[in-house]
């Protein structure tokens, strides 16, 4: 009997962990792949880095960000993308996205 309540425990701590770590784990990672794919040209982004820029081209893997007044060219890998839009602060709750931009402007 006291086996049995020890098993049931472990599953039970099995499951605790799976709903609260690993499953929201693979979402956000799941997320973060569909955002990846979905860039196109003339998407604002911040990667991981901190760079800023503007897409100019996408490839299969990569994708050619245009940075500053200056129009510097650079290829980055998609996954050094961190998001779309411009992170204003360091957590990225401030986020600002290209759409949010346009509908201030109006």
């Amino acid at each position: 009997m006291e086996s049995m309540y020890s098993i049931i425990m472990i599953v039970a701590m099995v499951a605790i962990f799976y709903f609260l770590l690993i499953r929201p784990e693979n979402k956000r990672k799941k997320q973060a792949n569909e955002m990846r794919n979905s860039l196109a040209v003339g998407d604002e982004i911040t990667t991981i880095g901190g760079v800023v820029g503007t897409i100019c081209a996408v490839k299969e893997n990569s994708i050619v960000v245009e940075t500053g007044a200056d129009r510097v060219r650079m290829e980055l890998m998609k996954w050094a993308v961190s998001s779309k839009g411009v992170q204003t602060t360091e957590d990225g709750k401030g986020e600002t996205t290209a759409d949010d931009k346009k509908s201030k402007k109006k």
